[in-house]
This record gives C-alpha cells, sequence and structure tokens, in this order.
C-alpha cells in the first residue's frame, strides 16, 4: 500500500491590518484579554499525534521588531518545529528598499521584473531565520502566493530547493503568473521542486463559474472552501495523490471582529483543529520539509513532470 503524506504549513505572520497593537503577540502568539490561541497551541495540538508543522515565517511585517520576531523562530525551533521563510515585502516602508539600494516600488513579488530585488529578499530574510535556528533554509512560500520566475531563479540563487507556491486560486486571482493544476510535486526547468497546496476543482454551477477550493483550516474567505462542511476533508482524500498540503496560519485558532482584527472568543477553533489532526494522523504520515527532501532523494516522492521556469515569466 502505497504511503500518504501531509505536510501541516502555517504561515506565521503579523500583518499590520490585522490588529491595533502588539501584533506579534496577538497574531503570531494569540494573545488576547479573553484567552489565548497561537502557534504555542496549534504546536502543542499537533504533538498530541507525533505531528510537526511547517511554520512559514514571514520576517517583513515586524521587521523594525526583530528581537521579537527571534523569539518566536527560537521558539518554533526549540519545540521541534520545522521553521522556513515566508515573505510580505509589500509591507515594508520605503525607507527600507532605499537604505538597501533599491527602489520602492514595486511592492508584489508578482510584479518584481529583476531577479536581484527577490534574491535579496530571499538572502536578507532568510539570513534572519537561519542565524536563529543554525539551519539551513529549505523551503519558501510567497506572501499572498504572490511569485513569478523571477521568485524560482531566486530560489536558486539561494540554494533553497523547495517552493511551496503552486496554487490554481491565486493563479485565477492573478496573484502569479502560472501554476499546474496538480496536487503533486514537480520539477522546475531550473532544479527547483515545487510542493503545490492541495487544491480540488469545483466546476461551474448556474450562479457561480468554475473555481478553485483550497485545503485550509478553518474555511476562509481569503482562499474558500466551497463543498459542503461535512465533507471538508473528505473531499480531497479521493483520488490517486499520495501527498496533501495543509494551509494555516498563525492566526487560524483566531477569530474576526467586525472591524476584520483577530481575537480571541472561544475554544472551538482548537478543539476543530485537534479533530482534524486526528483524521489526519489516522490517513496520513504527518512530515517536515526534511522529511520530504529525504523522501525524494529516495525515490519514496516523485516529481511527477518537469515545468519550463519560463512560464512563469511575469506577464506585461
Amino acid at each position: 500500500m502505497q504511503s500518504r503524506y501531509a505536510l501541516l504549513t502555517v504561515d506565521t505572520e503579523a500583518l499590520p491590518g490585522r490588529a491595533t497593537r502588539d501584533h506579534i503577540d496577538r497574531l503570531i502568539w494569540g494573545r488576547h484579554e479573553s484567552g489565548t490561541a497561537g502557534v504555542r497551541e496549534m504546536s502543542s495540538i499537533g504533538d498530541e499525534f507525533n505531528a510537526k508543522h511547517v511554520f512559514f515565517v514571514d520576517m517583513c511585517a515586524t521587521h523594525e521588531r526583530l528581537d521579537e520576531m527571534r523569539d518566536v523562530v527560537r521558539w518554533l525551533d526549540r519545540d521541534g518545529q520545522d521553521v522556513q521563510l515566508h515573505a510580505h515585502p509589500e509591507v515594508l516602508p520605503d525607507s527600507f528598499w532605499v537604505s538597501h539600494g533599491f527602489e520602492a516600488r514595486p511592492k508584489f513579488m508578482n510584479e518584481y521584473a529583476d531577479d536581484a530585488r527577490a534574491t535579496f529578499v530571499l538572502k536578507h530574510f532568510g539570513k534572519q531565520i537561519a542565524e536563529v535556528t543554525g539551519k539551513d533554509l529549505l523551503a519558501f512560500r510567497a506572501g499572498s502566493f504572490r511569485w513569478n520566475a523571477g521568485t524560482l531563479r531566486a530560489l536558486k540563487a539561494a540554494n533553497i530547493p523547495l517552493s511551496f507556491n503552486n496554487t490554481m486560486r491565486a493563479y485565477q486571482m492573478k496573484r502569479c503568473s502560472h501554476s499546474e493544476p496538480t496536487n503533486r510535486p514537480y520539477r522546475w526547468s531550473n532544479g527547483v521542486v515545487e510542493v503545490p497546496l492541495t487544491e480540488k476543482y469545483v466546476p461551474p454551477r448556474a450562479e457561480r463559474e468554475a473555481r478553485w477550493a483550497s485545503l485550509t483550516y478553518p474555511e476562509s474567505s481569503y482562499f474558500p472552501y466551497v463543498a459542503p462542511r461535512r465533507n471538508w476533508l473528505s473531499a480531497f482524500r479521493g483520488g490517486s495523490d499520495n501527498m496533501s498540503v495543509f494551509l494555516m496560519h498563525s492566526w487560524s485558532l483566531l477569530y474576526w471582529d467586525e472591524k476584520g482584527r483577530a481575537t480571541y472568543r472561544d475554544d472551538q477553533r482548537l478543539e476543530g483543529y485537534r479533530n482534524l489532526l486526528s483524521r489526519v494522523a489516522k490517513d496520513y504520515e504527518v512530515i517536515t520539509t526534511r522529511d520530504l527532501l529525504d523522501l525524494y532523494s529516495r525515490g519514496k516522492v516523485r516529481a511527477t513532470h518537469a515545468v519550463d521556469i519560463k512560464k512563469a515569466e511575469l506577464k506585461r
């Protein structure tokens, strides 16, 4: 029987508009006046099922509070979690770019026309994580899945072997230049291995166009899950795919208030996540990026095909 693998990926970020103050405390540690539900609680639930998470940590939004973010990275690494790079460079102030010899625009990574800018982001912020963990970076996910071929060339230049950026949902939303309609790993022509976010194609209906649903927790307006709730996980379990990549955020166990800011309400999402992982642990072997590279090197996980990097070039 073929083994089935799952990666529990968590975009760990403290973006400005999602809290009024104490962004790292509220959006990453999940500390609020009425309760706490953040990365510690998520990690603890994973440990109940011998499952480690892949925390993609964004150092851009909190570049002026580097010591606090180092503490986040340090705690995750010491807890045995897999810490990799995430980046929302669009939130960096103009002064940051000027001080490093770049123009302030463009802001979004999918709009970068030169590889130097993307390579700088990966190396500069990746170094901040590696200096804390003492480990080489193995994987990168772009903020909001905004990327292009320059990102892939930057990954090669930064010696980061895995890209976690393929999503048809983001392609549909014009956040990237190309994505393959697959849930299985494939290889770019420059050798970078792409690990797609697990998605399901939802055919068109009379009242809506065809769309892609992503395997997220909880269901999200950002990446809406459109199948009935009772089929939330089972809808993804069919077929021949032997790998599932889940998408969460550091604030996934929280709620949004009427102003769109994260808040703790109750423990229902913690319990929901515990129930989800109890099912995942029965169906999958939960792995890290290091495990994935080992499986790939031994042929246990294979790239289904190769894709020319030119397909992801910035569309002008």
